[in-house]
């Protein structure tokens, strides 16, 4: 249960910071609530999943997982330019994810 919600928590990551990229400086309304609500939803996963995953391991796969998907999303919606080259390294760190969880207890 905890690994889901590591997962979980890492997904609301991508949110918060997109939706912080949208909110201009947080200067509308809609983007930052979205922002507010995610930070804390995936602070608390967070928090609660580093109760039986290490610090280290859980920080790292939360970050990971946030930064994969904020990338896709950026590339997806031509935010930022689809390159070959990122994906390999978003899949190197979706793969860094998984040997994490491989080598956990």
């Amino acid at each position: 249960m905890y690994w889901i919600v590591l997962i979980v928590s890492g997904l609301f990551e991508a949110v918060w910071a997109i939706a912080l990229g949208m909110s201009d400086g947080l200067s509308k309304l809609v983007p930052s609530i979205v922002f507010f609500v995610a930070l804390a939803i995936s602070m608390g996963g967070l928090a609660y999943a580093m109760k039986e995953i290490p610090v280290g391991t859980a920080y790292a796969i939360w970050v990971g997982v946030g930064a994969s998907l904020a990338v896709i999303y950026s590339m997806v919606t031509g935010q930022e330019a689809f390159s070959i080259l990122k994906m390999v390294f978003i899949l190197g760190l979706v793969g860094c994810v998984i040997g994490l969880k491989a080598v956990s207890d």
